[in-house]
């Protein structure tokens, strides 16, 4: 499974952490304090139209591509004479042991749901339900899964938040946000394996190991170019202005509607995510929360391979197997082809080749069927589900459960929600004199 997410920021109280929802003016934990949210506002064309298209075709282009992949690998099987052992080994796994893996994958996808619930909780007149989340986590898997280093992941979960009825601007500086905490879960994560075990990557795999060294390295500068557009965007306005004047002085954009793009990119956007993630993190307690939920949910995905080994009696130390885990993930992030095509593999028989054995390609059949394309396959109908009813947040369906309602327990409405409310009833009442 490959990786990606997003929500929306609540000004005053706290912003969701690592994502949220935007309602337009959110009320603070206690009736009575208010507190007004800046209103993000971008042009709509890219994101929602041309955006959306582009990666439903890429998507389908990913889908051909990784299919002719396993054709190919299907004849390579049968002229190399090793199908005969392939179907040996295959006959030896203990299913129960593939069945945990499956879990482990489950449990990945809703930590990335719980992810998004923490800010929608968070924000206490959101319209976004559950099932609404459950889709945008299930967009990044399906469109992240079938476009080069998950390009579509992030543009599909925009689209799909403004479908909840957040605003597009709301929608892209939320989801940025959330892809800046979950990149920076993902190299805390590799730092801290790294760290333990080093040593043991040299002593077992040798200079290769230097490889993922420099993946870890670039994957690390990107936080950093991510940290430096959130906190120094006047920078980067100012660089962005002088490389897109370069660019049309060269010939790089020819036509007025791209300059016009990128123009508006850096001179709106990168100040509206900046500031959306300084909001976000003025609430260290839900940053802190999501980064834990992130952590769980990498771990998830990383522990896969141990459950893999014992599928074929092979015994393996877990936090080995963790680390190793962490490290592949990354190489196939960094492989410019749907599913990291080849740099998934590889890692896969650098780190696991030698504990698998002659089970090796059966081996890594399954676990590229528990991480990568069964969760591709299940996500496609996921991409449909919405919450129907929004009359009640998530919040204050909690405080319902918890409390008897979450009025009484001093949570106020938003003009938003009133307005919503009022124009239902009217909607009612005239149905009722028809």
């Amino acid at each position: 499974m490959r990786m990606a997410k997003a929500d929306g920021t609540k000004a005053g109280s706290a912003t969701k952490a690592s994502v949220g929802t935007a309602p337009k003016a959110a009320p603070h934990g206690h009736a009575g304090h208010h507190s007004s949210k800046p209103k993000l506002k971008v042009s709509t064309g890219h994101i929602q139209a041309e955006g959306n298209e582009d990666q439903k075709a890429s998507a389908r282009k990913g889908a051909l591509f990784l299919a002719g992949v396993v054709a190919l690998y299907i004849v390579y099987l049968i002229f190399s004479g090793q199908m005969v052992q392939f179907l040996d080994a295959l006959s030896t796994v203990d299913t129960h042991w593939v069945w945990l893996a499956c879990l482990c994958c489950g449990f990945y996808f809703a930590f990335g749901v719980l992810a998004y619930v923490i800010a929608v909780f968070i924000d206490h007149d959101s319209p976004v339900g559950i099932r609404d989340l459950m889709s945008v986590e299930a967009s990044g898997v399906f469109f992240g899964n079938l476009t080069p280093m998950m390009a579509g992941s992030v543009p599909s979960q925009i689209v799909r938040l403004t479908k909840t009825g957040l605003d597009p601007g709301e929608a892209s500086a939320t989801q940025f946000t959330r892809f800046i905490m979950f990149q920076f879960g993902v190299v805390l994560f590799a730092a801290i394996m790294l760290a333990a075990k080093l040593e043991f990557f040299f002593e077992t795999y040798g200079d290769i190991v230097i490889l993922n060294l420099i993946v870890f390295g670039v994957h690390m500068l990107e936080l950093i170019a991510l940290f430096v557009i959130c906190l120094c965007p006047r920078f980067v306005m100012r660089a962005g202005m002088a490389a897109i004047r370069f660019c049309k002085r060269v010939g790089i954009l020819k036509k007025q509607e791209d300059v016009d793009h990128w123009t508006e990119v850096v001179n709106i956007q990168v100040m509206q995510f900046s500031d959306a993630f300084k909001t976000a993190a003025k609430d260290w307690s839900s940053m802190l929360l999501t980064l834990a939920v992130t952590m769980a949910q990498l771990a998830s995905l990383y522990m896969i391979p141990w459950f893999v080994l014992n599928a074929f009696g092979v015994q393996a130390d877990f936090l080995d197997c963790l680390a190793a885990g962490s490290m592949v993930q990354m190489v196939s992030s960094a492989v410019p082809l749907p599913g990291g095509t080849g740099g998934a593999e590889g890692g896969f028989f650098m780190f696991y080749g030698g504990l698998f054995g002659s089970s090796a390609t059966a081996g890594y059949l399954i676990w590229r069927l528990v991480t990568f394309i069964a969760p591709t396959i299940l996500a496609a109908p996921l991409l449909s589900l919405k919450t129907t009813n929004r009359t009640r947040s998530i919040y204050q369906r909690w405080q319902d459960l918890t409390h008897g309602g979450g009025r009484s327990a001093g949570v106020s409405m938003s003009g938003t929600t009133i307005k919503r409310r009022v124009a239902q009833e009217k909607r009612s009442t005239q149905r009722k004199k028809r």
